[in-house]
Order: C-alpha cells, then structure tokens, then sequence
C-alpha cells in the first residue's frame, strides 16, 4: 500500500463472546446470543468462558474487523446509538464444528453493514456494547476521515405547464383521433 491510503483501512482482531442459554420453548433447546466482544483477541473456537448453571459463556470465534474510510458514516451511526454498539454477525457452520451451529463471520462496528446481513434472514446479527477503548479506537478513525457534507435541497426542475399538447402521443405511431379519449367514446360503424 502507498503511504498515501495507508490511513485509509484499519484492522484489529476481535473475539466475539456468546452466550448458551436453555430454550424457552421445547422446540428450542438451547439458545445462542453474541453478549460481548474482546478487542484483541488470540484465536479461539468455541473455548468456554464462563458456566454457571445451564448458562455458559463462549470465546466462539475470532475475527478482523476492518474499518474502511468509506464506512465511516455507518460506524457514527453505531457509536451514536443510545447504547454505542458493535454489531456481531453469526452464520450457519457448514462444517458442524461448532457445538452451536453458527460461527463468527463479521464483527463490524458499521450499522449499516449489520443491516445488510440482516437482511439476509438466514445470520444472527445483535449489537453488543462496545468497549470504551474500541470506542476509542473507532473514533479517532472517523476524526481522521469523516467530512459532514452540508444539507443542499434539491430544486426541481422548472417546468412550463401552460404548454399545448397536441394530444396525439408518440408521433411514430399513426393515430386518426386523440389517444387521450375514452375508448367507449368511439363511433362504430353502423351497419345496415
């Protein structure tokens, strides 16, 4: 990369920490929800945390979470939010490896990139409360690119609508009346 972009992409390793709670219903055993995050974090799979009781806590998986210049936006949108979030996004483990079905994909700090795998259907995707440091850490990023662009109101065209319609529709196509009139308005030929 040129000195110049360098600053334009950042990287950090984040663990994601999900919790195994019993299901509510007995078509759902057992449920599976993203609580936390840890900026920094060695690789894992699925290593357990913390048990208590029928509840256990999972290291379920590793990730690089990318901040991009042009996402900057979005990560506002997450560090604005009434709780500043990151966003864990699960998919279905096509290797049945993991003890819950899902692995760690993304983890992202851009709302607007959790709201597009969201709308997949198929990922879980929860916002987690963002450690102050990562906060941080996002933040000075978004110092470094974010440019508010003031609200212009677009102005619409000016149009004249006093102009004359010769009612005949597209010139190409011959017509003998107005392709405006009403079809029941047309005289059919008598016959006798």
């Amino acid at each position: 990369m040129s000195s110049r972009t360098e600053s334009w992409k950042r990287e950090l390793q984040v663990g994601a920490v999900v919790r195994q709670s019993p299901g509510v219903t007995r078509w759902a055993r057992d449920t599976w929800k993203p609580i936390a995050v840890i900026p920094g974090a060695p690789a894992a799979f699925w290593k357990e945390l913390v048990r208590d009781g029928e509840v256990v806590d999972y290291h379920a998986g590793t990730v690089a979470m990318e901040l991009f210049r042009a996402d900057v936006e979005g990560y506002l949108v997450s560090l604005n939010m009434a709780v500043p979030s990151i966003w864990v996004v699960m998919d279905k483990d096509q290797t049945s490896r993991s003890p819950s079905g899902w692995v760690v994909s993304t983890v992202t700090a851009s709302a607007h990139e959790a709201l597009d795998a969201l709308d997949s259907g198929e990922s879980i995707v929860e916002a987690v409360p963002i450690p102050e440091s990562l906060a941080a850490w996002i933040k000075e990023f978004i110092d470094m690119h974010y440019i508010e662009e003031p609200f212009k109101k677009r102005r619409r065209d000016e149009i004249n609508v006093d102009e004359v319609e010769d009612g005949k529709g597209d010139a190409r196509i011959r017509q003998q009346s107005d392709v405006y009139r009403a079809p029941s308005n047309i005289k059919k030929p008598r016959v006798h």
